[in-house]
Protein backbone atom coordinates (compact mmCIF):
# COMPACT_ATOMS: atom_id res chain seq x y z
CA UNK A 1 0.00 0.00 0.00
CA UNK A 2 1.33 3.23 -0.69
CA UNK A 3 1.01 5.91 1.60
CA UNK A 4 0.13 9.01 0.42
CA UNK A 5 1.01 12.79 1.64
CA UNK A 6 -1.42 15.97 2.08
CA UNK A 7 0.25 18.77 0.86
CA UNK A 8 0.50 20.27 4.43
CA UNK A 9 2.54 17.10 4.81
CA UNK A 10 4.63 17.52 1.98
CA UNK A 11 5.15 21.73 2.81
CA UNK A 12 6.08 20.55 6.51
CA UNK A 13 8.71 17.65 5.26
CA UNK A 14 9.76 20.23 2.79
CA UNK A 15 10.98 23.16 5.35
CA UNK A 16 12.37 20.46 7.97
CA UNK A 17 14.45 18.87 5.21
CA UNK A 18 15.61 22.46 4.38
CA UNK A 19 16.65 23.36 7.79
CA UNK A 20 18.98 19.92 7.92
CA UNK A 21 21.70 20.54 5.79
CA UNK A 22 22.78 23.90 7.05
CA UNK A 23 26.15 22.92 8.04
CA UNK A 24 27.46 26.33 9.73
CA UNK A 25 26.54 29.82 9.99
CA UNK A 26 28.80 32.68 8.84
CA UNK A 27 30.28 35.53 10.90
CA UNK A 28 28.02 38.38 11.65
CA UNK A 29 28.34 41.95 13.65
CA UNK A 30 26.05 42.29 16.39
CA UNK A 31 25.05 45.52 14.87
CA UNK A 32 24.21 43.27 11.56
CA UNK A 33 22.45 40.68 13.40
CA UNK A 34 19.90 43.50 15.02
CA UNK A 35 19.78 45.35 11.49
CA UNK A 36 18.23 41.57 10.39
CA UNK A 37 16.01 41.24 13.87
CA UNK A 38 14.80 44.57 12.60
CA UNK A 39 13.99 43.83 9.10
CA UNK A 40 11.90 40.91 10.18
CA UNK A 41 9.89 43.13 12.46
CA UNK A 42 9.27 45.27 9.78
CA UNK A 43 8.48 42.84 7.02
CA UNK A 44 5.70 40.85 10.26
CA UNK A 45 4.29 43.87 10.68
CA UNK A 46 3.55 44.45 6.60
CA UNK A 47 2.24 40.98 6.17
CA UNK A 48 0.21 41.80 9.53
CA UNK A 49 -1.24 44.85 8.23
CA UNK A 50 -2.08 43.37 4.43
CA UNK A 51 -4.32 41.04 6.46
CA UNK A 52 -6.64 43.64 7.42
CA UNK A 53 -8.66 43.42 3.99
CA UNK A 54 -9.51 39.95 4.59
CA UNK A 55 -12.69 38.99 7.07
CA UNK A 56 -13.38 36.33 9.24
CA UNK A 57 -10.73 33.24 9.03
CA UNK A 58 -8.95 33.94 5.86
CA UNK A 59 -8.18 36.88 8.10
CA UNK A 60 -7.22 34.67 10.88
CA UNK A 61 -4.84 32.18 8.60
CA UNK A 62 -3.11 35.18 7.14
CA UNK A 63 -2.27 36.45 10.76
CA UNK A 64 -1.02 33.13 11.62
CA UNK A 65 0.78 33.25 8.42
CA UNK A 66 2.38 36.09 9.40
CA UNK A 67 3.38 35.14 12.82
CA UNK A 68 4.93 31.28 11.48
CA UNK A 69 6.98 33.25 9.06
CA UNK A 70 8.42 36.02 11.81
CA UNK A 71 9.00 33.11 13.74
CA UNK A 72 10.77 30.87 11.70
CA UNK A 73 13.19 34.05 9.81
CA UNK A 74 13.76 34.90 13.58
CA UNK A 75 14.67 31.51 14.44
CA UNK A 76 16.66 31.42 11.35
CA UNK A 77 18.87 34.92 11.99
CA UNK A 78 19.53 33.68 15.31
CA UNK A 79 21.11 30.65 14.13
CA UNK A 80 22.72 32.78 11.78
CA UNK A 81 24.56 34.44 14.06
CA UNK A 82 25.36 32.20 16.71
CA UNK A 83 26.02 29.18 14.56
CA UNK A 84 25.44 27.00 17.55
CA UNK A 85 23.27 23.38 16.70
CA UNK A 86 21.02 23.95 19.13
CA UNK A 87 19.83 27.47 17.47
CA UNK A 88 19.85 25.21 14.08
CA UNK A 89 17.42 22.82 16.18
CA UNK A 90 15.40 25.11 17.32
CA UNK A 91 14.90 26.71 13.43
CA UNK A 92 13.29 22.94 12.83
CA UNK A 93 11.04 23.11 15.84
CA UNK A 94 9.90 26.84 14.89
CA UNK A 95 9.22 25.61 11.08
CA UNK A 96 7.29 22.40 12.76
CA UNK A 97 5.37 24.45 15.30
CA UNK A 98 4.39 27.43 12.74
CA UNK A 99 3.53 24.92 10.44
CA UNK A 100 1.11 23.12 12.56
CA UNK A 101 -0.14 26.58 13.82
CA UNK A 102 -1.08 27.79 10.52
CA UNK A 103 -2.90 24.44 9.40
CA UNK A 104 -5.18 24.04 12.58
CA UNK A 105 -6.18 27.83 11.95
CA UNK A 106 -7.24 26.69 8.22
CA UNK A 107 -9.03 23.65 9.84
CA UNK A 108 -11.39 26.22 11.45
CA UNK A 109 -12.98 26.66 7.88
CA UNK A 110 -14.42 22.96 8.73
CA UNK A 111 -17.14 21.68 10.87
CA UNK A 112 -17.36 18.72 13.18
CA UNK A 113 -15.38 15.49 12.60
CA UNK A 114 -13.65 17.15 9.40
CA UNK A 115 -12.18 19.50 11.64
CA UNK A 116 -11.44 17.41 13.96
CA UNK A 117 -9.64 14.93 11.63
CA UNK A 118 -7.90 18.24 10.10
CA UNK A 119 -6.59 19.05 13.47
CA UNK A 120 -5.45 15.80 14.39
CA UNK A 121 -3.35 15.07 11.26
CA UNK A 122 -2.03 18.78 11.94
CA UNK A 123 -0.66 17.27 15.10
CA UNK A 124 0.42 14.05 13.91
CA UNK A 125 2.77 15.99 11.37
CA UNK A 126 3.99 18.16 13.82
CA UNK A 127 4.66 15.47 16.81
CA UNK A 128 6.01 13.20 13.17
CA UNK A 129 8.37 15.94 12.15
CA UNK A 130 9.80 17.20 16.29
CA UNK A 131 10.55 13.18 16.67
CA UNK A 132 12.52 13.75 13.71
CA UNK A 133 14.36 16.33 15.00
CA UNK A 134 15.09 14.44 18.42
CA UNK A 135 16.10 11.05 16.19
CA UNK A 136 18.54 13.48 14.36
CA UNK A 137 20.33 15.23 17.08
CA UNK A 138 20.29 11.68 19.01
CA UNK A 139 21.73 9.85 15.77
CA UNK A 140 24.33 12.95 15.91
CA UNK A 141 25.51 12.40 19.61
CA UNK A 142 25.99 8.43 18.86
CA UNK A 143 28.22 9.25 15.58
CA UNK A 144 30.19 11.63 17.92
CA UNK A 145 30.70 9.31 20.68
CA UNK A 146 31.47 6.12 18.44
CA UNK A 147 34.24 8.66 16.65
CA UNK A 148 35.29 9.46 20.16
CA UNK A 149 35.50 5.58 21.08
CA UNK A 150 37.63 4.81 17.74
CA UNK A 151 39.92 7.54 18.26
CA UNK A 152 40.77 6.59 22.22
CA UNK A 153 40.99 2.92 20.76
CA UNK A 154 43.47 3.47 18.00
CA UNK A 155 45.45 6.02 20.05
CA UNK A 156 45.50 3.19 22.96
CA UNK A 157 46.92 0.47 19.95
CA UNK A 158 49.76 3.42 18.77
CA UNK A 159 50.68 3.80 22.49
CA UNK A 160 51.20 0.16 22.53
CA UNK A 161 53.32 -0.14 20.05
CA UNK A 162 55.27 2.90 21.61
CA UNK A 163 56.05 0.54 24.47
CA UNK A 164 58.53 -1.98 22.46
CA UNK A 165 60.33 1.38 21.51
CA UNK A 166 63.03 3.06 24.16
CA UNK A 167 64.80 6.95 24.74
CA UNK A 168 63.51 9.21 22.62
CA UNK A 169 62.43 7.09 19.59
CA UNK A 170 59.48 6.17 22.30
CA UNK A 171 59.14 9.78 23.59
CA UNK A 172 58.41 10.84 20.12
CA UNK A 173 56.31 7.90 19.16
CA UNK A 174 53.96 8.46 22.34
CA UNK A 175 54.13 12.36 21.13
CA UNK A 176 52.78 11.53 17.55
CA UNK A 177 50.22 9.45 18.79
CA UNK A 178 48.86 12.10 21.05
CA UNK A 179 49.44 14.46 18.33
CA UNK A 180 47.57 12.03 15.81
CA UNK A 181 44.42 11.00 18.31
CA UNK A 182 43.78 14.47 19.61
CA UNK A 183 45.35 13.49 23.30
CA UNK A 184 47.07 16.26 25.27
Amino acid sequence: MIQRHTPFQMSLLTLLLAALPVASAMAMSKAEHKDAQARIDTTYKADKAACNSLASNAKDVCIEEAKAKEKVALAEQEFAYTGKLVDQRKVGVAKAESTYAVAKERCDDKAGNDKDVCVKEAKAVETKALADLTLAKKVGEAVTEAKDEKRDANYKVATEKCDAMAGSAKDACVLDAKMKYGKT
